[in-house]
């Protein structure tokens, strides 16, 4: 008989359930995925999912916030990341964001190896500009 790995749902208490059928994380074994992340502010209840500002900067650093809360919450750190994508917007922004991700990970103390990254242009809901999904493997 083969043992299954369990797969567990990862939802931090700073994050509101999902608006359709997913999870924010995804742990499986020694895998973890996070999944898309905006720069909302933490859940409040009775308030809406609100951005944490209007600029790039602002709803970068939260964006990470919320990718950071999911990666604990299963257990991993920024230490632990293989993989991000980053989402933008505004092909404008592209060098603002790579001065924001590069101080946010020097201020984390992660020098290197930095975690591969991949960054597209899309569509997100009105007022969002950025948003980051990671994979992490554990130990």
């Amino acid at each position: 008989m083969t043992d299954k790995l369990e797969k567990t749902a990862i939802t931090p208490s700073t994050h509101t359930a999902p608006p359709a059928r997913f999870s924010h994380g995804v742990r499986k074994g020694n895998i973890l995925q996070v999944a898309g992340q905006v720069g909302f502010l933490p859940a409040v209840e009775g308030r809406a999912p609100t951005p944490a500002g209007p600029t790039l900067r602002e709803q970068t650093l939260q964006t990470f916030a919320n990718v950071k809360a999911i990666l604990e919450e299963g257990g991993a750190s920024w230490d632990d990341v293989m993989m991000m994508r980053v989402y933008l917007t505004d092909t404008g922004h592209f060098a603002e964001m790579n001065e924001i991700y590069n101080a946010y990970f020097e201020e984390q103390g992660l020098t290197a190896p930095a975690s591969a990254r991949t960054t597209v242009y899309v569509g997100l809901p009105a007022g969002l500009l950025i948003e980051i999904d990671a994979l992490a493997v554990l130990g």
